[in-house]
């Protein structure tokens, strides 16, 4: 594959149309991600903590803005990069012509994230081809979940290795300083309040499942999906973002956090001229376009994250819950899953709009660091 092919690799993968379960079951449908490609990841140290301590919004803040960084890069290159939210940070897989610009903008916004937030940044790249030379695999697919909406979809245990690797004691962290000085985060946007379950709905539910070892991912994977539309139904059904719990929430605190997450300062005329512009939202929304980028909004709400585990963030009832939780604890008592679970009274959202027709994208996680407090019960649990 020569290097231009090999670039535009995801781009190029086929758009798979068949219903979820049964993708994960059809290995035709996955392909090899390219050995010459790199593994990003980007996590904050002591997130956990940092959540327990009520900064969970400035978690999933951060988090989002190193997967606007990257996404600016891939765009201005015109290469579409696959990635994953994690809550407190993300996943990449990104071709050899991007890796090193991705990595030096990532290297200037781990010290504007130490500067401006007194957050540690972890950022770390391993090579697919060292992944596969050490007997692990990275399988992708590209998966339509609605008609503008699409995400990837992994299998294997090659993201979990590289996340090993990255996150180890011994994992060596360059020491150059970054070449750029100029961070480009536009596009990413904080602005809307802590979002209330849907009419109906009692509760958030923020799930992270592994299939142990020895077990096959697409199978146990297509089990615990198929039982949450069972018992759940359609993926639209569990929703856990709707139009009318959307709530602006354009104070100045929150502008200016999401300032100092671009630029790494508070510019007062800037902020005053954006706290101004934000009113126009209110007038937006009640327009045609305005109501029609809502119901975009939540069509493209990423709610549903599968990298070689299941991470998702749902709506339902207790009843539900408890009855999935019946299904995933036996799972678990026969050796087939483990998994990590955190019930919340919201849900939380930030966003990446490179414009309100058809080029925006929305992070959800559970409120009170959902992801975050899901991965303590999964780890606690893994170092058992």
């Amino acid at each position: 594959m020569d290097d231009q092919n090999s670039e535009q690799f995801y781009t190029n993968l086929p758009l798979s149309k068949v219903p979820l379960g049964e993708m994960l079951g059809r290995i035709n449908l996955f392909a090899n991600v390219p050995p010459d490609w790199h593994v990003v990841i980007t996590d904050i140290i002591g997130s956990t903590q940092q959540v327990m301590g009520g900064r969970h919004q400035d978690v999933n803040l951060i988090a989002t803005g190193s997967i606007v960084t990257v996404l600016n890069i891939a765009f201005g290159m015109q290469v579409t990069v696959p990635f994953f939210f994690g809550g407190d940070g993300a996943t990449f897989i990104v071709p050899a012509t991007l890796i090193d610009k991705v990595m030096d903008a990532l290297s200037l916004y781990r010290i504007n994230t130490q500067t401006n937030f007194n957050l540690q940044l972890r950022t770390g790249t391993v090579p697919v081809k060292q992944i596969y030379n050490e007997g692990h695999e990275i399988h992708i697919a590209k998966f339509k979940r609605s008609p503008a909406f699409s995400i990837p979809v992994v299998l294997g245990n090659g993201l979990n290795y590289a996340e090993k690797i990255i996150k180890g004691d011994d994992y060596l962290f360059s020491a150059t300083p970054p070449k750029e000085d100029k961070l480009d985060l536009s596009g990413m946007q904080c602005r809307w309040d802590m979002i209330a379950p849907p009419e109906n709905k009692e509760e958030i539910v923020t799930l992270l499942v592994v299939a142990q070892k020895g077990i096959q991912q697409s199978v146990a994977f297509k089990k615990v999906l198929e039982k949450m539309d069972e018992l759940y139904g359609s993926p639209e059904k569990r929703q856990p973002i709707s139009v009318a719990k959307l709530k602006l929430k354009t104070t100045f605190n929150r502008l200016g956090t999401e300032m100092r997450a671009k630029i790494g300062q508070v510019k007062w005329m800037q902020l005053l001229r954006n706290w101004l512009t934000s009113f126009y939202g209110y007038i937006y929304f009640s327009t045609k376009k305005g109501k029609t980028y809502l119901e975009s909004l939540v069509e493209m709400s990423d709610t549903l994250v599968i990298d070689g585990k299941i991470n998702t963030v749902i709506s339902g009832s207790a009843k539900q819950r408890a009855a999935l939780q019946q299904l995933l604890d036996e799972m678990e008592t026969a050796g087939e899953i483990l998994y990590g679970l955190h019930i919340s009274g919201a849900s939380i959202m930030s966003c990446y709009v490179r414009n309100l027709e058809d080029d925006h994208i929305h992070f959800v996680d559970g409120a009170e660091g959902g992801y975050t407090q899901a991965a303590k019960v999964l780890k606690a649990k893994l170092a058992k």
